[in-house]
């Protein structure tokens, strides 16, 4: 069992993961404003193709993953996570800020990777920072209460943009009003790092484990392959909102849909974080697949627009048990020194899959039907359930052998 501090933990979980949320919700905000726009943006005001969309996407993800691995690695290095985070923040706010005064498709991908890099800059010390500041017995909990801040942010990001929609609907300056309004909460984030957040002592593991590469233990490999195959099959949530369309969803109506997917999210992350500090990460997680496979199954039969509603409510659980969850489980397999890398490992290859999983999910609805990818996901998350089936009892068989071996 990892060695814990036995006096300060709670302070620090009530105080600094509070405010370490309060960047994701601020965040969210500024994320859920402008990226249901951005599309929209290059298209009809730039005149720029699909494929170029595809590409500034691409890009974002790809840089994205990149930098969560060295900004994890340079965060145990120095022993310093905030630092990084205020860096990362900062990138994102020029990348989303001038997004308004440069309309040149050149400028357009250059801040696009500014803002993937500062995405993934913070990302991997950030999670870090949350697993320093708790306990074990809590971690699932605290990290659940940053990510319903987070999604919060998310609630709250499409009803902004549907009052920006509204109060700027006759302006040709529309789109670039909204830029400009959410890089504002990006402000917030950058005076929350400087002012109240706190960098917290990294202790480190006692107790022997079984290390492979990047002095980083086998289980968190071998979770990471289970997450990989579920990854593969876990295509951008844009495809769900054409799915939406598909089925019949206005697009007024779309970003109400997905601020209610937000909402249940939110109000389950707490619950069901401090859930797997009872019953075990693992459990959780399962359920959140589990939830994934119905959902996505829901999603290649839905047939009427009011089915969508209730399936993005059903989809928020799966959010809610996975998310928050699965990187509190990062933080329980490794060593505290050893957490800004294995975010960065964490992060970047759930980043890495997405470029594939679009991909696939892209070629299945053009050349099959819109409902094949979401077959396709379901299959996919089932076999990652089975296997983390399998890793839960391995896990447990050497547990109880290493109990019964003499001392």
């Amino acid at each position: 069992m990892e060695q814990e501090p036995n006096a300060k933990p709670k302070k620090r979980f009530s105080g600094n993961v509070f405010f370490i949320g309060l960047l994701s919700f601020f965040g969210g905000i500024s994320q859920d404003i402008f990226v249901p726009v951005l599309p929209l943006y290059m298209s009809s005001v730039l005149g720029l193709s699909r494929s170029f969309i595809g590409l500034t996407e691409g890009l974002v993800t790809s840089s994205a993953s990149v930098f969560k691995i060295i900004a994890g690695f340079l965060s145990d290095k120095f022993k310093k996570r905030r630092p990084i985070v205020f860096i990362g923040y900062a990138c994102s706010l020029i990348g989303r800020f001038l997004l308004a005064f440069v309309p040149s498709a050149g400028g357009i991908l250059a801040l696009r990777f500014l803002d993937g890099a500062g995405k993934g800059i913070k990302d991997s010390p950030k999670d870090a920072l949350i697993a320093d500041s708790t306990k074990i017995g809590s971690r699932g909990k605290g990290f659940g209460v940053v990510r319903a801040l987070d999604t919060l942010g998310s609630v709250a990001g499409p009803l902004l943009l549907f009052l920006l929609f509204y109060l700027f609907k006759n302006s040709p300056l529309q789109y670039h009003y909204i830029f400009v309004i959410a890089a504002i909460p990006l402000f917030i984030t950058l005076a929350i790092v400087a002012l109240l957040v706190k960098e917290t002592p990294i202790e480190k593991k006692t107790e022997p484990i079984e290390i492979a590469a990047a002095g980083l233990p086998v289980r968190f490999y071998i979770f990471m392959a289970i997450m990989t195959i579920f990854a593969l099959g876990n295509s951008s949530d844009a495809f769900l909102i054409l799915r939406a369309q598909n089925v019949g969803v206005t697009l007024l109506a779309i970003p109400l849909v997905y601020a209610l997917f937000n909402f249940i999210y939110a109000a389950a992350s707490i619950p069901l974080g401090s859930l797997s500090d009872r019953i075990g990460r693992e459990k959780v997680i399962l359920l959140g697949w589990c939830s994934y496979a119905l959902a996505y199954f829901g999603f290649a039969l839905a047939g009427h627009s009011y089915q969508i509603w209730f399936l993005f409510a059903f989809y928020g659980i799966y959010y809610a048990t996975t998310e928050g969850v699965a990187k509190a489980f990062v933080a329980d397999l490794v060593p505290a020194n050893r957490r800004g890398r294995a975010y960065g490992i964490y992060n970047s290859v759930i980043g890495l899959a997405a470029l594939p999983a679009g991909l696939t999910a892209g070629f299945l609805w053009d050349t099959f039907s819109p409902s094949t990818p979401f077959f396709f996901g379901a299959f996919m998350a089932t076999i990652a359930a089975i296997l983390l089936i399998v890793f839960i009892g391995v896990s447990r068989r050497r547990a109880a052998h290493s109990i019964l071996l003499p001392k």
